[in-house]
């Protein structure tokens, strides 16, 4: 499946959300990251986002797509870290 998710979480927790998603998906810009992953792999990085997160001041929000075939993804203005295996 392919996901999107962005994350709002205090300062100090930043580097570890980012580190923890950056090994299962592509960083698209600054608390967004995108990509192909399985519902098991998913499973496991929301497990170890949930133990980073203070569940009552951060947020973390995930798209899913079952079918990239219906995914256009456009970009205006800077693209951050192009990614070639977006459709």
């Amino acid at each position: 499946m392919y996901v999107v998710i962005v994350y709002d979480v205090e300062q100090k927790r930043v580097s570890k959300m980012c580190k923890t998603l950056r090994t299962y998906l592509n960083w698209v810009q600054n608390s967004v990251f995108e990509g192909e992953i399985t519902k098991g792999k998913l499973m496991e990085l929301k497990s170890k986002l949930s133990k980073i997160m203070d569940k009552e001041v951060d947020s973390l929000i995930i798209y899913r797509l079952e079918s990239n075939k219906w995914i256009q993804r456009e970009v205006i203005g800077k693209e951050f870290n192009p990614t070639d295996n977006v459709l």
